[in-house]
């Protein structure tokens, strides 16, 4: 069984607004902290928005999509979701969900689970 599975993402043009949502299975707990993750062709994997798990709830976005971006969880149904709007032709990136992340100190060091990623393209 797959673990995560994503849909939504696909192309839109600059100003526009696309929704992505990550399933997770059966087996995967509904209170670990889970994110999304964005890759461009040439650039490292980087954050774009963190929910903490174990019922603390802080919600964290990069800079870059702060106002733009809304992370939010169906907990009944343990599917994670990315509403995007105002997009930009910098938000071009493959898009990753990912659950259960492991802590060093108060950082994050690795998710236990990932999506296997949808394309995001925004022309302009």
């Amino acid at each position: 069984q797959v673990p995560l599975v994503e849909s939504g993402g696909g192309s839109v043009q600059a100003g526009g607004s696309l929704s992505l949502s990550c399933q997770a299975s059966g087996s995967i707990s509904n209170r670990c902290t889970m994110a999304w993750y964005r890759q461009a062709s040439v650039n490292q994997r980087e954050m774009v928005s963190v929910i903490r798990g174990q019922g603390d709830g802080t919600i964290t976005y990069a800079d870059s999509v702060k106002g733009r971006f809304t992370i939010s969880h169906d907990e009944r149904r343990n599917t994670l979701f990315l509403q995007m709007s105002s997009l930009k032709t910098e938000d071009t990136a493959m898009y990753y969900c990912a659950f259960c992340a492991s802590y060093t100190g108060d950082k994050i060091s690795r998710f236990e689970y990932w999506g296997q990623g949808t394309q995001v393209t925004v022309s302009s």
